[in-house]
């Protein structure tokens, strides 16, 4: 299969193409600034010139709290943008991966958020995501929407960098404990998403490592398994105000999916071990 990759310089693409060769699957991952995917011509140039049986959108907006003030601009990406892609796969007749996150619930429900459940946002950044996932259900019939949740991997900025990064300036770090959700390492992803297509299943898709937890617990884990002896102090959302309002629970339940790729993705606890074994030879 030949895949067209949009994004190719992001977290989740640096992990997603390597994952498709090693499946026997040809990527094409163009440079960002020529696969710009707020641009049609771009879109149908690249199709046109790739042929692929499938194209991956990896391209995103992801400053959560500074969407609040470039709402627009969030919309032009994670939404305008998405019909662009949706448009050529439709006229190409190929289906379209797209990634959308947890963010477009509000938090209220109590336990996991199924694919049956209601989105409602309550930041920029949901919307933007939300309007994103309307375009690909309104225009294409082939396609995998799959949404993700607290994702780190080797490639960008993320959680368990940032507490790293803490941890050797702070002997204390205050983190927020009343926030759940579900770590998701991008190389489990990948292979996930890489079985999805091979199925040809389409449909949404929840897809994180499994397990629930808070960011505080999360913290305490890295800070555990690094060997670091830092402190963790647990606090309220009320007590780091942010610019975006995050959801108190966004664990996603993850069916269809192991019933689907015929596995569970690992839990979270282990797929961080085995990025932070792996961190430890390459640094």
């Amino acid at each position: 299969m030949r895949v067209l990759v949009a994004g190719a310089a992001g977290m989740l693409a640096r992990d997603l193409v390597p994952c498709l060769q090693q499946r026997g699957h040809e990527a094409v991952a163009p440079p960002e600034n020529d696969f710009d995917i707020t641009r049609p011509e771009a879109i149908r140039k690249w199709v046109s010139h790739a042929r692929p049986d499938a194209l991956i959108n990896c391209a995103a907006y992801t400053k959560v709290d500074q969407a609040e003030s470039e709402e627009h601009l969030a919309n032009v990406i994670n939404g305008l943008a998405v019909q662009n892609l949706c448009l050529a796969c439709h006229e190409a007749d190929i289906p379209l991966v797209h990634f959308s996150t947890d963010y477009v619930f509000d938090g209220a429900k109590d336990g996991p958020y199924n694919i049956y459940d209601p989105a409602n946002p309550i930041n920029a950044y949901g919307r933007s995501k939300l309007l994103g996932e309307k375009y690909v259900l309104w225009l294409l019939r082939k396609f995998y929407l799959v949404r993700t949740s607290w994702l780190f991997g080797w490639h960008g900025a993320n959680f368990v960098e940032t507490m790293l990064k803490l941890a050797q300036k702070q002997r204390q770090v205050s983190v927020v404990n009343d926030q759940h959700g579900c770590p998701t390492w991008t190389r489990h992803l990948s292979e996930a998403v890489v079985s999805l297509i091979e199925s040809g299943r389409y449909g949404i898709y929840h897809a994180t490592n499994s397990g629930p937890t808070t960011w505080y617990e999360y913290a305490k884990e890295i800070f555990r398994l690094a060997g670091t002896g830092t402190e963790v102090i647990p606090i309220t959302t009320d007590q780091f105000p942010t610019a975006a309002a995050r959801p108190k629970n966004s664990v996603l339940d993850p069916f269809p999916l192991p019933e689907v790729i015929g596995t569970q993705m690992p839990a979270w606890q282990e797929a961080l071990l085995s990025y932070l074994e792996e961190r430890s030879k390459k640094l």
